[in-house]
């Protein structure tokens, strides 16, 4: 997929206030389900979407640490809230705060997990940019990618002190 080859080109991409980027994935995060505008934002086609990663949108600039916690977080059977920078595949960048959740069947089975993001104001954007910019020099000093996740784990530690992820969410939402 040409996602994999896309380089930013540091054009950024936004969508309407009171539009609402959803999608869903499969257990492993396959996407299985997008509206009109992600595919508008991502730039990709219903055909490209479906089937493929959600990674497919992943900016080079998201922390490594960022993506352990969220799945993490819905791997455990919670919710969580999180600033994300994507990519789309033609190289523009979109913010996002995502509202993530796992989905299950009637027999309460994990079947896959949904996705709502909506844009973000630019105070928690600003806020959230120098955090995961510390995060990320954290994690490019790391040799692998699994020492990198880690720095990267122990950088955001640090960062948050002692407040969780969601607390510093919430923090600069409402701040």
């Amino acid at each position: 997929m040409r996602a994999t080859q896309t380089r930013p080109t540091g054009v950024e991409r936004t969508f309407g206030l009171d539009e609402i980027i959803v999608t869903k994935t499969d257990p492993r995060g396959v996407i299985t389900y997008t509206n009109e505008v992600f595919l508008r934002t991502s730039a990709l086609t219903e055909a490209e979407a479906l089937g493929q990663a959600h990674n497919i949108i992943r900016h080079p600039d998201m922390p490594r640490a960022v993506f352990k916690l969220l799945w993490d977080t819905i791997g455990a059977g919670q919710e969580i809230f999180a600033y994300v920078l994507n990519l789309a595949v033609d190289g523009a960048h979109y913010w996002v705060f995502a509202h993530v959740t796992p989905s299950y069947d009637a027999a309460g089975g994990l079947v896959g997990y949904h996705s709502n993001r909506r844009r973000p104001d630019l105070g928690p954007v600003t806020a959230v940019k120098q955090v995961y910019e510390r995060v990320r020099q954290a994690e490019s000093r790391a040799g692998s990618t699994s020492a990198a996740v880690e720095a990267g784990w122990q950088a955001l530690q640090e960062e948050l002190g002692e407040q969780t992820y969601d607390e510093f969410v919430w923090r600069i939402t409402n701040g």
